[in-house]
């Protein structure tokens, strides 16, 4: 129950809708080897889930691979290998590091 709350307030205080800045760009777009820093999400649903996966705001993600076919995509983040669907990548707001 805490947990959820504090999740819950976590989300309200770092989301954010698509307005993003000139140097924000979204995690699909970066290169392997390159690597940001999470500034927001774009799917309210999605972002808990993100989140739940480590993925909160602040947190520096590096690139590690794409799949042969481009989806899905592995990158690093809080010290373990994560693989996402390039469609749920493009719903995280980075800034490069």
């Amino acid at each position: 129950m805490v947990t959820a709350l504090l999740l819950c307030n976590l989300l309200s205080l770092y989301f954010k809708i698509a307005l993003m800045p000139e140097k924000t760009l979204t995690l699909d777009k970066l290169k392997p080897g390159e690597s940001g820093s999470i500034v927001s999400f774009n799917d309210e649903e999605k972002a808990l889930k993100f989140m739940e996966m480590g993925c909160t705001p602040g947190e520096i993600v590096l690139m590690d691979s794409y799949a042969p076919l481009g989806d899905p995509v592995a990158i690093i983040v809080s010290g373990y290998k994560l693989s996402l669907r390039r469609s749920e990548a493009c719903l995280i707001n980075i800034e490069r590091a």
